[in-house]
Order: C-alpha cells, then structure tokens, then sequence
C-alpha cells in the first residue's frame, strides 16, 4: 500500500504539467472538411487567415461568400438581403468553422456511433459576438436558430407561414443570444476578450499570426488537466477506503 501512496504522490505533482490528450491541430470529419489540415496556396478573401493551415479547399472558401450557401444547402436570402457589414460577419463565421484546424476542444460525434463529427460550444470572443449583433441589427430575418424549422424547396429554405421577418434584435435581444442561438450552439458567448488566450476570434490579421492556437491549446490541456484531477482523487478515495 505504501507504494501505491508514493506512486499516486508522483502522479498529482506532475499533474499540472501534463500535455492535453485532444487534438489541438485537427479537422473535423465532416462533408466538406479535409482530412488533415494544410497549407492552400489560395483561399477566398474572408477565409485568408487560414492559408497557412487550413481545414478547407479553395471552393469551400468561396461558397462560404456566397448568399446560398451549397453545403448548408441554406439561402441568406429568406428575407432579403443582408446588409454587406452583416453578411461578411457571417461569412467569417462559416470560414472558421470550415478552415479553422483549432476546435480540437469543441469536436464531438454528430450521433453516437457514427464517423461524422460536428462543434458544439465553441468560445468567440466577447468582441465578436458584440460586433457582429451591432452591425446585423438592421438586417431581417424569421428565426433564431437557423438549424432548424424552415420550409425547404427546390433545394431552398423559406421562413415558416408563422415566422415574419423581423430585425435581428426581435430575434436575438443580445450578442449572445445572436452568437448561441444562430446555429443550435455551434458557438458560445464567451465573457473574454480578444488575445486574452481565452477565447477564439471568427477573423484575425493572417499578418499577425493564428491567435486561436493558443486558445485551443489552453483548452485542450485544462480539459486533459481536468480530467487527470477526477481519476487521481477517485484513485485516493479508493487507497483511503481500502487501507
């Protein structure tokens, strides 16, 4: 027993030391995703700051700017035109989660038992939820959560009979509400500021390098860190219990 005890001492003082066990460096299997991310010697405007380490093909880029969006198989026209300020929000959000090799943290199974592999929670900064409310506040739409409960034909969404086109703050009272909601939690309102390592940022200078690389590699180690507390305080319980 006491060798157990000496064992479970040295296993607690590295613990904080510990490298995270999820991929940090990954693409998500999914339809449109390539298997394994890489340099593209081209991608579209919005989806440039990932040219360097990319999730995404140069098509996928540039479907990711158009208002029907082909791999969704979603129209951004169910109510009109979105404003140009709000629809590039949109298109740096469909560039992150299509290009972006760092939601390791986030990735989990679309259904259990089966290959295909989605986001759920993913933090964006406090500033880009806040900026992308403010410059959509003048944009239309008919439903919080663009997953679910639209009318679709000829391969084309349509708002429900009960649904009216409304400004986005009818739909969305806050930043948050617009972040989390849009896309059946796909991001989550985080309380943290830009470059403060706690959060990821939809668009960034691709100048000033990938800032969201060391968000997921914070994430990834707390959750791995997290992980390793409960199994080593369980073990104790055990040696207390049995010595």
């Amino acid at each position: 027993m006491a060798q157990w005890w000496q064992i479970l001492l040295g296993l607690w003082t590295v613990m904080s030391t510990v490298t995270g066990d999820k991929p940090v460096n990954i693409c998500m299997n999914a339809k449109h995703h390539k298997r394994e991310p890489g340099p593209e010697d081209k991608l579209f405007l919005e989806c440039v700051p990932w040219k360097d380490n990319a999730c995404c093909t140069f098509t996928t880029s540039w479907e990711a700017h158009l208002d029907e969006l082909l791999f969704f198989n979603f129209s951004m026209l169910h109510c009109g035109l979105l404003t140009p300020v709000c629809h590039k929000h949109f298109i740096q959000a469909v560039c992150l989660h299509e290009c972006s090799p760092n939601l390791g943290p986030w990735i989990q199974l679309v259904v259990p038992n089966r290959q295909e592999e989605q986001v759920q929670g993913v933090p964006l900064c406090l500033e880009d939820c806040e900026e992308w409310w403010e410059d959509c506040r003048s944009s239309y739409t008919c439903k919080s959560n663009w997953h679910s409960s639209f009318h679709s034909s000829q391969e084309k969404n349509h708002c429900p009979a009960q649904a009216p086109c409304r400004p986005f703050p009818d739909y969305f009272p806050t930043p948050s509400d617009l972040c989390e909601k849009i896309w059946s939690n796909t991001f989550k309102a985080s309380p943290e500021h830009r470059n403060s390592g706690r959060c990821l940022q939809k668009w960034f200078e691709p100048t000033q390098g990938n800032p969201n690389v060391e968000v997921a590699l914070h994430f990834a180690n707390s959750a791995s860190a997290w992980k390793l507390s409960y199994t080593l305080t369980s073990f104790s319980l055990y040696l207390l219990l049995h010595s």
